[in-house]
C-alpha cells in the first residue's frame, strides 16, 4: 500500500489523473443493447470562447450527471463540441485582418476571407476544449462536433431544402431588425431591450388644399421622410371627414392618403399616427392592409439615402437634428415632450437597431410552434425547474417568422440559386451550375444562415442524422439539456420545434435550467464592469475540485448565484479535510483490512453505515430530480460532522486492537469516495487509489446503493442521544471557559442506562469526562452541581471539578460590567440623530449588530453566574 502525501496539491494531480482517464478510455460511451442509455450534448460553447465562469458552472452541472450515471451502469455519452458562431467569429477575424495587415474582408474577397477564417479556427479552436478539460469535463473527445464541419453541414443543408419543400422557408420583403454597425440581420431574440429617455415630436401634418392639418408624435422624426399614409380609428370622428382625402408630408412634400385601421388606438395622443411601412413592424402590416408603398429612407449604415432629399447621406441622428431645426423653422413643430421608452439594441455590439425592410429569408413559425407546444404540454418535454416551462409556451405562443438570412461570409451559405436569365429561384441539395428550368446561368445566395439556425439541430445532427446509423438510433433522443434561463427562446424554443419537426421525436426528455453567475454584489459579470472572475485562475489557485465544488454548493436550479472567493477557499479547505481524514484512515490500517464488513459491529459502527446508508438513498434521490445543491450540501455535513468529526473519534480508542473498525472506516470511506466523485472527480480518484484492494478508476465502479442490512435504526436512535448529550456538556464547558486539559465527573441520572452506559468511553473521550457514573437514583447526584437535561437523561457535573468559583464568579462579574458598558455606548451612538444621519448606512447597521452582539454575550454571562450563584 502506497503512502499518501501530507498535504493534497491539485496541480500535481489533477492533469495525471485526467491523462489516465482518457488514456483509459473511460469517457468513451458506444451503443450497448444491455445497458439504458444516457446522453447529453453540450451546448457548444462559440469557437472564439474562452472559459468564463458561466461555461464553468454549466460543464461542471453536466458532469456531475454524467458521472453520477456513468457509475449507475448506463452507457452514458457527453457529446463535445463548438459552435462557429458567425458574427462573433467574422468579427474577430476582420478585428485581426485590420489591425495586423491594415486591411478589411472585402480586400481579400470571399474566398480568401474564409480561409483566413478557417486558419484562425484550426489555429485557436481547440483553447475552449483544452480548458473544458482542465475543469475535469468528462466528454466523448472522439466524438467532439463543429458545426461547419462536412457532416454537419449535411445537415443543415437537409433541414433548409426540406423547409422550403414543406413551404415552411420563404423569400420576402419584410420588416426586420438591421444592425447598422454589424451590417446584418437579426432575429427578435438577438435585439436586447432597454429603457431610455426620449422625446415625443409633435408634428403638423397639413391638409392638401384646406387650411387644416393633422398632428402626429414621433419619437424617430428622421423616418418620416419614408412615411405612405396617416392612420386614424375608423370610429374616431375628429376625423372621419379626413379619411380618404391627402396630407402633405412636411420636407418632402410627397402627398399621402389619411386612412382609417383599428390598429390605431384613438384615446392615445392625437389619435393620429404616421405610417412608415419600410420603418416600423406595425406599420409594415398596416401597409400591407391598404397596399401602401414601402419607401426605404436608410442605408445600411443608417445614413440617409436619396429618398431622403437634402438629408441625404447625413446619419440617422443628424438628420433627426436637421429635420427638427426645419420643422421649427416652418412652423410644424407644435411641442416636444420628454418620454422614456424601449429602444431595441443589438445583442452582440449594443448598437440602437433600426426596423427596415428587407428582401430576407424567413422560416414560417406558426405551423413548427404547434407541434413543439404540445410536446411540453403533454410532459414529453419537462422543465426544472416547471416554471420556465411558462416561459418557453408564451414564447411559442407568441412567435413571429424567424428571420435567419444574414449579411454574413462565415457561416452556412444559404443553398438557394437564382438564375440569371429566367429569375427562377432553385434551393438544392447540390450545388448547381445552371437553371434546372431553362438551363441558364446561376448566381448563389451571397447570405449565410443565422448561427442559431445551425445550433438547433445540435442534438440530432451531431449524431449522424440525417443518415440512419446505430448512434442515431441509440443515443437519440438526448436525455437532458443542461443550459441557463437567457437562451430558452434563442436556443431550447428553436431545438424542441427542429427535434419533432425533422426527426419525428423531442430532442430531449429534460430541459435543466440554471441562472447565471453573479458577482458578490449581485451584479451580472462583464467586461464594462470589470468584475468578471477568471475560472481558470481560480482552478490555478485552488484546484478544480474546489470551483466544481463552489458552483454546485451555490446550484438551485432556475436560480442565480453569487461567486465569493472566500467560498472557493472553503471548498479548498473542505477537499484538505478529506485529505486528511483518509490519510488517517490509511495509516491505521493493516495487512489484515479487506474493506469488507465484519460480522461483529459495535454501537458506533450501525450508527455510521445507517446514516450513510440514508444518504446513499437522498442523495440518490436529490441527483434524479436535479437538486444538486441539496445532494453536495448533504454530504459535506455527512462527511465533514457525521465521519470526520464523529465516527473518526468515536473509533479511535478500537484502533490497532483486537475488533479494530479498520474495515469499516474503508467501507465507509470508499462510499463517500464514490458519491462525492461526481462533483470533485480529482481528490476523489487520487484517494481512491490509495485505498486498499483496489485496482481500476473510481469513475468506472459502481454507485453506492441503500441496503436494508444496513439500516439500524434503534442503534442509530442511541447514538444520537449520546452525540445530544455529548454536545450539551462540551456546550457547557465552553460558556465556562474550561479547558479541555481539565477532566470533571459526570453523572447521568436516566432510565435508558444502557444506552448511557454504552456511551461512558465517548463521554471520557469526547466530553473531556474524568469518570462517568449512569444510574437511575437521584440521591447519587453530588452537591454543587451544575445540570444539564438533554433527551433521555439529566447529567450533573461537581462545580468544585470544573471551575474555582470564586475566581469564576469574579469573572463574570468583571465581564458584566465591560458588556453592560458597550451596550451603553452604542445606545448612545444609535440615540443621537447626527449619527444616524450623517454615518454610512452600512457604518449605522454594524453597530446596531454589536449591540445585538454585547446583549447576547450579557445573556450568556448572566446565565453562567446564575449556575454558580
Amino acid at each position: 500500500m502506497k503512502d499518501m502525501e501530507t498535504k493534497y496539491n491539485p496541480k500535481q494531480v489533477e492533469d495525471r489523473i485526467y491523462k489516465g482517464w482518457e488514456e483509459g478510455g473511460y469517457f468513451r460511451a458506444a451503443p450497448n443493447p444491455d445497458k439504458k442509455p444516457f446522453t447529453i450534448v453540450i451546448p457548444p460553447p462559440n469557437v472564439t470562447g474562452q472559459l468564463h465562469m458561466g461555461h464553468a458552472l454549466d460543464e461542471t452541472l453536466q458532469d456531475i450527471l454524467i458521472r453520477y450515471h456513468r457509475m449507475k451502469g448506463e452507457e452514458a455519452l457527453w457529446l463535445p463540441g463548438t459552435d462557429h458562431a458567425g458574427i462573433a467569429t467574422q468579427i474577430k477575424v476582420e478585428e485581426v485582418l485590420r489591425t495586423e495587415d491594415g486591411k478589411s474582408r472585402h480586400d481579400l474577397g470571399r474566398e480568401k476571407f474564409l480561409e483566413r477564417v478557417w486558419e484562425w479556427k484550426e489555429k485557436y479552436g481547440d483553447r475552449i476544449i483544452n480548458q473544458l478539460k482542465k475543469l475535469g469535463s468528462s466528454c466523448d473527445w472522439d466524438r467532439e462536433r463543429f458545426t461547419m464541419d462536412e457532416r454537419y453541414s449535411k445537415a443543415v443543408r437537409e433541414v433548409f431544402v426540406s423547409l422550403y419543400e414543406k413551404g415552411l422557408i420563404y423569400r420576402g420583403n419584410r420588416i426586420i431588425n438591421w444592425c447598422p454597425s454589424c451590417a446584418t440581420a437579426l432575429s427578435d431574440t438577438e435585439v436586447d431591450y432597454s429603457e431610455q429617455e426620449g422625446h415625443f415630436w409633435h408634428i403638423k401634418y397639413p391638409a392638401k388644399d384646406s387650411d387644416e392639418y393633422v398632428i402626429v408624435a414621433t419619437t424617430r422624426p428622421e423616418t418620416m421622410l419614408g412615411d405612405t399614409a396617416v392612420a386614424v380609428h375608423p370610429d374616431d370622428e375628429r376625423y372621419s371627414h379626413l379619411v380618404g382625402k391627402t396630407l402633405i408630408l412636411p420636407l418632402v412634400n410627397r402627398e399621402i392618403p389619411v386612412i382609417a385601421d383599428e390598429y390605431v388606438e384613438k384615446d392615445f395622443g392625437t389619435g393620429a399616427v404616421k405610417i412608415t411601412p419600410a420603418h416600423d413592424p406595425n406599420d409594415f402590416e398596416v401597409g400591407l392592409r391598404h397596399n401602401l408603398e414601402q419607401v426605404k429612407v436608410m442605408n445600411d449604415d443608417a445614413t440617409i439615402n436619396s429618398f431622403g432629399g437634402k438629408y441625404e447621406g447625413m446619419d440617422r441622428y443628424a438628420a433627426r437634428k436637421q429635420i427638427i431645426a426645419d420643422l421649427s423653422e416652418l412652423g410644424l413643430l407644435v411641442k416636444i415632450e420628454e418620454h422614456t421608452h424601449n429602444v431595441g439594441q443589438c445583442y452582440r455590439c449594443g448598437t440602437t437597431v433600426e426596423p427596415i425592410t428587407s428582401k430576407q429569408w424567413f422560416v414560417k413559425m406558426k405551423p413548427l410552434a404547434g407541434p413543439a407546444l404540445e410536446v411540453v404540454k403533454n410532459g414529453r418535454v419537462k422543465f426544472v425547474p416547471e416554471r420556465f416551462s411558462k416561459i418557453y409556451t408564451n414564447w411559442m405562443e407568441n412567435v413571429h417568422d424567424w428571420c435567419v438570412s444574414r449579411q454574413l461570409w462565415w457561416g452556412h451559405r444559404i443553398p438557394a440559386f437564382y438564375c440569371e436569365k429566367c429569375g427562377y429561384t432553385a434551393v438544392s441539395r447540390e450545388d448547381i451550375t445552371a437553371c434546372p428550368k431553362c438551363g441558364g446561368a446561376v448566381r448563389r445566395e451571397e447570405d449565410v444562415l443565422d448561427t442559431w439556425f445551425s445550433s438547433a439541430l445540435w442534438p440530432f445532427a451531431t449524431l449522424g442524422w440525417p443518415d440512419k446509423n446505430e448512434d442515431y438510433d441509440y443515443f437519440y433522443p438526448t436525455s437532458v439539456l443542461v443550459t441557463g434561463y437567457d437562451i430558452i427562446f434563442f436556443w431550447v424554443a428553436r431545438m424542441v420545434f427542429s427535434g419533432v419537426e425533422h426527426t419525428g421525436k423531442e430532442p430531449f426528455h429534460t430541459v435543466f435550467i440554471h441562472g447565471i453567475v453573479r458577482d458578490g454584489q449581485g451584479r451580472k459579470m462583464s467586461k464594462s464592469l470589470g468584475n468578471g472572475i477568471d475560472p481558470l485562475e481560480i482552478i490555478e489557485l485552488y484546484g478544480a475540485d474546489a470551483l466544481r465544488f463552489t458552483l454546485a454548493t451555490g446550484n438551485s436550479p432556475g436560480n442565480d448565484m453569487r461567486f465569493y472567493t472566500e467560498r472557493v477557499e472553503a471548498s479548498r479547505n473542505f477537499a484538505n479535510k478529506i485529505w486528511n481524514a483518509s490519510r488517517f484512515v490509511l495509516l491505521n490500517l493493516d495487512d489484515k483490512v479487506s474493506g469488507k464488513l465484519p460480522e461483529v459491529l459495535e454501537l458506533e459502527d450501525k450508527w455510521i453505515l445507517t446514516k450513510l446508508n440514508l444518504l446513499i438513498r437522498e442523495v440518490t434521490e436529490n441527483l434524479e430530480k436535479y437538486e444538486l445543491g441539496i445532494a453536495v450540501q448533504k454530504l459535506y455535513d455527512f462527511i465533514w460532522d457525521e465521519f470526520c468529526d464523529w465516527y473518526i473519534e468515536l473509533s479511535k480508542p478500537r484502533l490497532g486492537k483486537e475488533g479494530s473498525p479498520q474495515n469499516i472506516l474503508v467501507y465507509v470511506l470508499s462510499d463517500i469516495l464514490k458519491l462525492l466523485h461526481p462533483f470533485m472527480p480529482f481528490i476523489t480518484e487520487e484517494i481512491y487509489s490509495y485505498l486498499p484492494n483496489n485496482s481500476r478508476s473510481i469513475m468506472i465502479e459502481k454507485w453506492p446503493e441503500f441496503k436494508k442490512e444496513l439500516d439500524f435504526p434503534a442503534e442509530a436512535g442511541q447514538t444520537e442521544l449520546i452525540k445530544s448529550a455529548i454536545k450539551a456538556v462540551r456546550n457547557l464547558r465552553a460558556e465556562m471557559n474550561v479547558p479541555p486539559s481539565k477532566k470533571a465527573r459526570l453523572v447521568v441520572v436516566t432510565d435508558d442506562t444502557d444506552t448511557f452506559t454504552k456511551g461512558a468511553p465517548f463521554f471520557k473521550k469526547l466530553a473531556w469526562a474524568s469518570d462517568v457514573t449512569v444510574t437511575v437514583d437521584r440521591g447519587e447526584i453530588p452537591e454543587n452541581a451544575l445540570s444539564l437535561v438533554v433527551e433521555g437523561a439529566e447529567i450533573f457535573m461537581p462545580h468544585g471539578d470544573l471551575v474555582d468559583i470564586e475566581k469564576e464568579i469574579a469573572r463574570l462579574r468583571g465581564e458584566e460590567a465591560r458588556l453592560i458598558d458597550e451596550i451603553k455606548r452604542v445606545d448612545t451612538k444609535l440615540s443621537n440623530e447626527g449619527f444616524v444621519k450623517k454615518a454610512p448606512p452600512a457604518v449605522v447597521e454594524q453597530e446596531r449588530e454589536k449591540g445585538e452582539k454585547y446583549r447576547e454575550m450579557l445573556e450568556k454571562v448572566r446565565a453562567g453566574l446564575k449556575n454558580l450563584i
